[in-house]
């Protein structure tokens, strides 16, 4: 059947009608339902696509809902989350619906223990930017470090911190010690942050 979906509809309406009418060919009605499947995939890799956009375009959850045939923003979220490709190699919409709050609440936890910790992560961050002896990789990682301290929100420094560690010189393993322990703090608090998410679950 055509590969356009508005013709294969088309179509597939034509042999609806025929079957309505009692004179449709067995080999039709297959060919319809194989065209029905087709057109289904389409449907449902669309979906998720335009949502995501929408999204991005400022459209809020709330407004989206009545588009999407459910009845809350929740609602409205958890559709596109069931839909949308997996990223995490999660088999089922279910499963990427609880993979995508545990991340969430990760992130929080993460965020605030950032901002309780918001003197050290600077201190640290301010040393950065003075360290000398680095190569050109590791200035670049310092100097996005730099970048970030000037801005209010301190939890935008963990992912360079992170990547500055992985780029320091022999000379450095002691400042390297000590953001790997800031490093290791920030995933023990994700983890226990998921871990309590899914006990109360």
């Amino acid at each position: 059947m055509d590969e356009d979906p508005a013709r294969t509809v088309r179509s597939v309406h034509d042999i609806v009608a025929e079957a309505r009418s009692g004179v449709s060919k067995p080999e039709r009605v297959l060919e319809a339902l194989i065209a029905l499947k087709t057109v289904r995939e389409q449907l449902a890799a669309w979906e998720p696509e335009l949502i995501a956009a929408a999204r991005e375009g400022g459209t809020s959850w709330t407004a989206l809902a009545p588009a999407l045939g459910v009845a809350s923003r929740q609602a409205a979220e958890r559709r596109f989350l069931r839909l949308r490709p997996s990223t995490g190699g999660e088999h089922t919409g279910e499963a990427r619906v609880d993979a995508e709050r545990d991340r969430r609440a990760g992130d929080r936890a993460v965020a605030e223990w950032a901002r309780r910790n918001s003197a050290i992560l600077r201190q640290l961050a301010g040393q950065a930017g003075a360290l000398d002896g680095l190569n050109a990789r590791a200035r670049e990682s310092a100097d996005r470090v730099s970048a970030v301290l000037g801005e209010d929100d301190v939890t935008g420094l963990l992912a360079p911190l992170t990547d500055l560690r992985a780029q320091l010189p022999r000379e450095h393993t002691g400042f390297a010690e000590r953001l790997g322990e800031i490093g290791v703090h920030a995933e023990q608090v994700r983890r226990d942050a998921v871990d309590d998410r899914r006990s109360s679950r």
